[in-house]
């Protein structure tokens, strides 16, 4: 544990006292990986702290909120979002022997619970916790995004109204190339008709038959 570390308070003036009580606010940067791949809080990111710490008898209890700007990607659009965060804090520290005296005693939780690191306690796990489990699991940039196009990868959200791609079945694309071009002249289509048949017409090897 760095003692220097924002996220780390010294408990010293609680001296085991329960009862004894003291609030503490506090703006500390972000530690990193505090989010998931498409949201999270990015590392530096201020986190305001309003905490209590209280004495009681197995330790020092810490309630409160942190709250913080989450930054991250729609995951249906991929547009970049942001949100606020506000998560509520709960944590129960026990004073340093405190998990093996709750062991020894059948408590099977004591294991999961943090420990103070002689006068040192570390927010930091209890932080993360909090906001990480209070991330949306699939953050989007409004209720009703419509996503990406499958076939050109355009926002369907800017996209002209009715924007489609035409889907041919491969089955068929090689008759695709004996259908009239609708773009070509009017006309154009019959004459190249005329020609194709002119064309077999005056071949005499159509005609001649083997002997």
């Amino acid at each position: 544990m760095a003692a220097r570390s924002p996220l780390v308070v010294n408990t010293h003036d609680l001296e085991r006292r329960p009862g004894t009580m003291r609030t503490l606010e506090r703006t500390v940067p972000a530690p990193a990986e505090m989010g998931t791949t498409v949201i999270g809080v990015p590392e530096g990111q201020d986190i305001a702290l309003d905490l209590r710490l209280e004495a009681v008898m197995d330790g020092i209890l810490v309630t409160g909120t942190a709250t913080a700007e989450l930054a991250g990607e729609c995951v249906r659009c991929l547009t970049p979002v942001s949100e606020p965060l506000r998560v509520d804090l709960s944590e129960l520290y026990l004073y340093p022997g405190g998990r093996r005296v709750a062991e020894r005693e059948g408590d099977e939780e004591a294991e999961e619970l943090p420990e103070l690191d002689g006068e040192l306690l570390d927010l930091e796990p209890t932080v993360r916790d909090a906001v990480v489990l209070a991330l949306p699991f699939q953050p989007v940039c409004t209720p009703d995004c419509p996503g990406l196009c499958a076939e050109c990868g355009v926002r369907l959200a800017e996209a002209e109204a009715g924007h489609h791609h035409e889907q041919v079945d491969p089955r068929w694309s090689a008759l695709a190339g004996l259908l009239p071009d609708p773009d070509a002249p009017a006309g154009q289509a019959d004459r190249d008709d005329d020609a194709a048949v002119g064309t077999a017409a005056d071949d005499p090897a159509g005609d001649v038959e083997p002997r």
